[in-house]
């Protein structure tokens, strides 16, 4: 099995440098690198993770490793790694499997090299990782899994899971998929869904994406947000962000949502909602921010504008029907490297960023450290959780328990500089009480 799989091992002088930068913004998990290496709780522990590997992945893989960890990671996404802190990484010892512009078949083989190394621990960003382990213990055949079936030939997928004391998810496409995975009572072992953690969901999906999303458009296009008409497809803890932070930029935004508590929600915080086939009409600014499949598809591209900007800000690239766009389409034109722009029959040209990927990652280089200091401290410190519960968690998804949660925010806080205020005795025996009223 090879030791590692990255473009180009030179450049990891400058992955460091740019590993260091993002380890001053995230205080949080540099502290708690502090503990665990004193601590050592993943000592003996090979960790399997399958995450965008940026500068922030690079502080989470070096603080695991102080911790004690062996670590084998790969992307994913095909075009979210950054070639500079993979090669740094690699030269911490971490075994990288990744390298930006993968094609499907490279992916999944990096895929194929963490799983045959057996981690003891899963850590997945959209559930590629942990869901292709079940594929092979169940048998589902697929076509990826034929990219990759030299790597783990010869493999006892049986003994495989029965070694994983747990694992963790990071994004809310992933939990979806690992939700679906316990109804159906075949998940394998415990996963802790960190995207649903209160520090996680309420900064992490709203503020970070809602920033990061913006920058990779604006660094793709250089296009101004002021006065342009935007349609945010999804007002979840996601689109919610993007929405806010494009009519903080000046932006008219129109809210495409299916469930009609959000599309309220959203009515009643100032945007205009309507269904996807009036909003194609007149958007000329497309964020998909949902999660499912096919929300921006053949008769929107039909009924949109000359010129219009397609995005999305959802994990996997399935949201804008980039198939059913190059049906329509009668050729196609790279622009840049983030711009593909396709010509209609009657000669409207429609243009995608990225592939139809995370316009936050492929486009620029994605959350801001300072968010993903709680992310990645609830992924550290669910990893310790794990191990030091070994044998006794459920095979279910599982919540950040409350302490961890509230830990992380403290520790967040203290960081800032910022105090909370604290109950007294009295407030304490009030808030406990039944018996007090007016």
């Amino acid at each position: 099995m090879r030791e590692y799989w990255i473009k180009d091992r030179s450049l990891a002088e400058r992955g460091r440098k740019r590993i260091a930068w993002s380890e001053t913004q995230m205080p949080v998990l540099v502290e708690i690198r502090r503990r665990f290496s004193k601590e050592k709780p993943l000592r003996n522990i090979r960790v399997g993770a399958c995450l965008h590997i940026t500068t922030d992945t690079g502080v989470l893989m070096k603080t695991l490793a102080a911790g004690g960890a062996e670590l084998y990671l790969c992307a994913s996404n095909p075009l979210s790694t950054q070639d500079d802190v993979a090669a740094a990484l690699v030269e911490e010892g971490v075994h990288v499997y990744a390298f930006r512009g993968q094609s499907e078949e490279e992916y999944y083989r990096c895929l194929g090299y963490v799983i045959a190394s057996k981690p003891m621990i899963t850590m997945d960003d959209g559930a590629d990782l942990i869901s292709t382990i079940h594929k092979l213990r169940y048998g589902i055949r697929t076509r990826e899994l034929d990219y990759f079936k030299d790597i783990v030939n010869g493999m006892d997928f049986e003994e495989l899971v029965n070694g994983i004391v747990g694992g963790s998810e990071e994004t809310t496409t992933g939990v979806i998929r690992l939700k679906a995975l316990a109804r159906e009572k075949k998940l394998l072992y415990p996963v802790i869904a960190v995207n649903d953690a209160e520090s996680k969901r309420l900064f992490d999906n709203p503020i970070g994406t809602g920033q990061s999303a913006l920058d990779g458009i604006v660094r793709a296009t250089n296009t101004l947000l002021a006065g342009r008409d935007a349609v945010v497809v999804g007002f979840g803890n996601v689109g919610s962000g993007i929405a806010y932070r494009l009519r903080g930029m000046g932006a008219r935004v129109t809210v495409v949502e299916v469930d009609p508590i959000k599309a309220l929600k959203a009515v009643m915080d100032g945007f205009n909602v309507e269904p996807m086939s009036k909003a194609a009409r007149h958007g000329d600014l497309f964020i998909t921010a949902t999660g499912n499949i096919n929300v921006i598809r053949r008769e929107h591209f039909e009924a949109m504008r000359d010129g219009a900007i397609l995005a999305n800000a959802g994990h996997f690239n399935v949201e804008i029907s980039v198939r059913d766009l190059e049906e329509i389409s009668i050729r196609k034109e790279r622009i840049s490297d983030c711009i593909m722009r396709y010509v209609l029959r009657d000669g409207r040209k429609l243009y995608l960023l990225a592939e139809g990927r995370l316009v936050n990652l492929a486009c620029a280089e994605g959350h801001p450290s300072e968010v993903m200091d709680m992310s990645f401290s609830l992924q550290a410190l669910s990893a310790r959780y794990l191990v030091e519960n070994r044998g006794k968690l459920p095979r279910d998804v599982l919540r950040v328990p409350e302490e961890i949660d509230r830990e992380v925010a403290s520790l967040k806080l203290e960081a800032m500089g910022i105090e909370v205020e604290r109950l007294t005795d009295e407030q304490k025996r009030y808030l406990s009480s039944w018996t007090l009223g007016t």
